[in-house]
């Protein structure tokens, strides 16, 4: 590994302040990207006593200098892979400390970690301190129109997903990254990034002094809105980017706990209120409350657009979700003080710049959360970067053509799968011929395991490639249109008859 010098910080002499900067750094004056002056460099009082120790410590290279932008989940699993690695890594965050400051963790919608989630925290040996902070789900609870239950589970007997709060898991994995080594660094704007060069422009949200860090690798998990995707695309001929909305937004809501931090809903389910058009779902927490999303339309007959005072929202949710009313006691002021957020889909290409750059997580495919695969998806990401760190033995150059081609077309899969599973939770799970088409395929499953695995267990419960389970899964989905139109397959769902028919078309 090369022994390159410390990254440089370059102090704007326009800012309305400077200072020392936290990382392992030489200040310098000013410059900006672009300019030709050749900046007085003065090595800040770290710097100095490092390379005293380095000098002392004989001919030993330092390790490889890595930048990540944003310490959200995916930027913190990644660093923590890179440190166990032998890589010095600093990670520079836009927000303050969410362990020390009362701020949102970013989009509120509690998280599902699923299989590849877990696999990903496997590999840097933290999966056990994450599932003390997570609730497990065995499947789906589905609020009828009457307040009537049906519980659908979600695969197999001891398969279950795991419910966990988006900020106390962020927090939870920004101490075990800092506790690997990792340097991270709050209330610091990328303001801009030159990718070819290996450099990076911040700006101080507490004091407003700005700087620059040359680094030996960047990579880019500042989310859906990244500013290294950003640049990455402007510095490009052929960059493809695309992104879509849907015309559904959401919308925070709680159900508090009971006496006694009681849960007042079962526990162990992912609750979903479908109503065709929009429909609410709600995810447990430690504390025995319920995160509730609200997923609905911007405009139209019931819309955010339609409800505009408080008897309006009340008389909405009392004639659509009338068992929530009164588990609600803060519904009103919920829903007119809770931010509406927007569903988002992020494709783009390429991920990479030579062996100098990488975008990854939501910056390089950020999904809506209908198949609770983004922080799954990103999490595979990070397990799929190690293991070809370790077969091309750090060579950079080799990782990231190899890891942008093994990973966009399964990123792409696993956005379209999100959206598809969206109509399905909103229109179809609720309806009868849905839960007896999913009946019927857990039988052929349950009888013949190999041949047929549903589509959301492939997602889900398995390291099938996204790609692969989608293929699989419109072919399932052809066959059991062909076999909801048999005669009679309500009376013969599981008789040999279907079983036959749909072992023929696999």
């Amino acid at each position: 590994m090369k022994n390159k010098r410390k990254p440089k910080v370059k102090v704007n002499p326009r800012a309305k302040s400077s200072r020392k900067v936290k990382a392992k750094s030489a200040v310098t004056t000013a410059t900006k990207p672009g300019s030709k002056r050749k900046p007085r460099i003065k090595p800040a009082k770290h710097e100095r006593i490092k390379t005293k120790l380095i000098a002392n410590a004989g001919a030993k290279p330092r390790a490889k200098e890595v930048l990540i932008l944003g310490a959200g989940l995916v930027g913190s699993l990644l660093s923590i892979y890179l440190a166990k690695r032998g890589y010095k890594v600093t990670i520079y965050e836009r927000r303050p400390d969410m362990r020390k400051t009362e701020i949102s963790a970013g989009r509120s919608i509690n998280l599902a970690l699923s299989d590849r989630g877990w696999r990903g925290l496997q590999g840097v040996g933290i999966e056990k301190a994450i599932r003390k902070i997570s609730i497990p789900m065995h499947g789906r609870m589905i609020h009828g129109m009457d307040k009537t239950l049906t519980f659908q589970p979600y695969a197999e007997k001891g398969q279950s997903i795991y419910a966990a709060s988006r900020g106390v898991l962020n927090a939870e994995m920004m101490t075990k990254a800092e506790e690997h080594g990792v340097t991270i660094l709050f209330n610091e704007k990328c303001i801009a990034v030159d990718l070819k060069n290996k450099s990076a422009w911040f700006e101080n949200q507490e004091d407003t002094s700005s700087f620059s860090v040359e680094t030996d690798l960047i990579f880019g998990a500042d989310g859906a809105f990244s500013v290294a995707r950003l640049h990455m695309q402007l510095n490009s001929d052929r960059f493809e980017y695309s992104q879509s909305y849907l015309d559904h937004g959401y919308k925070e809501l709680l159900i508090p706990a009971g006496h006694n931090n009681s849960f007042l809903l079962e526990k162990n389910a992912l609750h979903i209120w479908p109503r065709g058009g929009y429909m609410l779902i709600a995810l447990p927490n430690l504390d025995g409350s319920f995160t509730c999303t609200l997923f609905f339309p911007y405009k139209g007959k019931d819309s955010f657009e339609s409800i505009s005072n408080r008897k309006q929202c009340l008389n909405f949710f009392e004639r659509v979700f009338p068992d929530v009313v009164p588990l609600m006691p803060g519904l009103l002021d919920d829903f007119f003080s809770n931010p509406t957020g927007s569903l988002v889909t992020v494709k783009c290409f390429p991920w990479t710049l030579e062996d100098k750059a990488c975008l990854i997580g939501d910056a390089a495919h950020a999904l809506v959360p209908f198949y609770g695969q983004g922080m799954n998806c990103g999490f595979e990401d990070c397990t799929v970067l190690n293991s070809l760190m370790k077969k091309h033995k750090d060579d950079w150059s080799k990782i990231l053509p190899e890891f942008e081609r093994s990973r966009k077309p399964n990123a792409d899969a696993i956005a379209d799968l999100a959206v598809m599973n969206f109509f399905e939770m909103r229109d179809k799970v609720g309806q009868p011929e849905f839960l007896l088409r999913k009946k019927i395929e857990a039988h052929i499953h349950k009888k013949h395991p190999k041949q047929w695995l549903p589509l959301y267990s492939q997602v889900t419960f398995s390291h099938i490639p996204y790609s692969e389970a989608l293929k699989s899964g419109l072919k399932q989905e052809k066959i059991m249109d062909e076999v909801m139109k048999m005669n009679n397959i309500k009376q013969k769902w599981n008789s040999a008859e279907v079983e036959k028919f749909i072992l023929s078309r696999i």
